[in-house]
């Protein structure tokens, strides 16, 4: 009866130590943030929805959002111009009052969206990235932010990823916080301008980098081509680049996506994805139409999803 005992005990730490061999890692967790105070790029939506896709499908980390839809009432109107002379001109006069009355009714609206607005963006991010609630997540990436982003505290987010946590960047999360230094500093790069969307040859620069490695030596993309200051090449791993200007096609450096590690982190970056044909294989234009192929979107995919996996640890 021992002996029975004994057996069965280490047949059920036997089975134990093979189910557990066999277990799925439990996914990262990232933090997708898609909040703007600048321009806001059409893509963002499909940018959300891309990169919880190769989330899922990877089964390497789950998402979370930090985001906040605009409203529908932004921008301010253009107060009216009285046509004729208003003051001799009865008709005209009323005409311009009416055109008045409506201009600040939606003044009033903008303002007040707006307001509201900028209070819930504050709202989301003070509730997703204070120190306190960053401990959730693994990584963290800014997916098209753009300006100075109303972080509970931007100090205390730099000093997370320099102890050792991921950080992402798509297209213009180098077009954010240029008033905080620390961050362009730990990102690498600091946007400056772009011209027309362009054909270019982004050059493969490190071939055995998760984020590059299934990229042939050239890759000819078809984007809104990012320009940098406060940029060095030598103070970042090279991943694409281009030898010459995007626009004039004058010889000299031109970065596009590279990653860092300060401190203890890991940071990777890629200037790219402006456009939703970057993004989705399936997306068309309302005519129908796409610049870049469906393989190109692909690729782009596995490009950040590389560099995701590289910031979260999971890949050498």
């Amino acid at each position: 009866m021992k002996r029975y005992s004994i057996r069965f005990a280490i047949g059920c730490v036997v089975l134990l130590l093979v189910f557990a061999g066999c277990s799925t890692p439990t996914p990262k967790k990232v933090l997708v943030v898609t909040t703007t105070t600048g321009f806001r790029h059409s893509s963002i939506e499909t940018a959300e929805k891309i990169i919880a896709e190769l989330g899922a499908k990877s089964g390497a980390f789950t998402v979370d959002y930090a985001r906040v839809t605009p409203p529908d009432v932004m921008r301010k109107p253009n107060a009216p111009k009285p046509t004729g002379d208003a003051k001799k001109d009865e008709a005209n006069k009323k005409r311009f009052d009416a055109d008045l009355a409506k201009y600040k009714a939606v003044e009033d609206e903008s303002n007040a969206s707006l307001k509201k607005y900028a209070e819930d963006q504050k709202a989301v991010l003070a509730e997703k990235m204070s120190p306190a609630a960053l401990k959730n997540y693994d990584a963290v990436i800014f997916a098209e932010t753009t300006g100075d982003l109303p972080l509970p505290d931007p100090e205390a987010f730099i000093k997370w990823v320099e102890a050792g946590h991921g950080f992402c960047a798509m297209h213009s999360g180098s077009d954010t916080f240029h008033k905080f230094p620390p961050y362009i500093e730990m990102l690498g790069g600091e946007f400056k301008t772009h011209g027309a969307q362009v054909s270019v040859t982004a050059i493969n620069k490190e071939p055995t980098h998760p984020a590059v490695k299934h990229l042939p030596a050239q890759w000819e993309v078809f984007d809104e081509i990012y320009e940098f200051k406060t940029h060095e090449q030598t103070n970042v791993h090279e991943l694409l680049s281009m030898d010459k200007h995007p626009q004039t096609k004058e010889p000299g450096y031109n970065g596009m996506s590279w990653y860092r590690t300060p401190g203890k982190g890991r940071v990777f970056y890629t200037s790219l994805g402006h456009r939703e044909d970057m993004w989705d294989p399936e997306w068309k234009d309302a005519k129908g139409e796409r610049k870049n192929p469906p393989a190109i979107a692909l690729a782009y995919q596995q490009h950040i999803l590389g560099g995701i996996k590289w910031a979260l640890g999971l890949e050498k």
